[in-house]
């Protein structure tokens, strides 16, 4: 149900802002990663996505400014995302490249499905063309991130 007062979020605009937070959470859990880190894989792997998901950012803005009229991303964290982001941060150690591995494989699993089912229902030609070419990256950036042996 829809509160009268609020209108319903397009569907292009609900996709970018998710895509939008996503790369936000991925570059706020990765940076943390890149300081606390114990393990180099791990470190190596946070730097690999500070730059991925960066990229990525500037070319979902891209996009979203080919729509019409014209969308902007919200890359506001939603509340799952804040709470994995503050238990990263409470972490340390190895408990710390534990979690952050888990965080990763569970943020690209959800994002590699927001990916494809916009590249195949979605409604903004420019976004579907970036989820579909974003989905091979988010593919073996989730290869990766199960591939961690922190």
């Amino acid at each position: 149900m829809c509160s009268p007062d609020l209108p319903a979020v397009a569907p292009a605009q609900a996709f970018a802002s998710a895509a939008a937070a996503s790369d936000a959470f991925e570059i706020a859990t990765s940076k943390l990663a890149a300081e606390q880190a114990q393990s180099l894989a791990v470190k190596k792997f946070a730097q690999q996505m500070i730059k991925a998901h960066t990229d990525s950012t500037a070319k979902l803005k891209a996009a979203a400014s080919e729509a019409s009229p014209a969308i902007m991303p919200d890359p506001a964290l939603n509340p799952e995302q804040q709470q994995t982001l503050a238990s990263l941060q409470a972490a340390s150690g190895a408990d710390f490249d534990r979690a952050y591995a888990a965080a990763q494989v569970d943020a690209h699993e959800k994002t590699l499905a927001a990916l494809k089912d916009y590249a195949g229902t979605g409604d903004v030609p420019s976004l579907k063309t970036f989820a579909a070419s974003t989905t091979p990256v988010v593919a073996a950036h989730l290869n990766m991130a199960k591939a961690l042996k922190p």
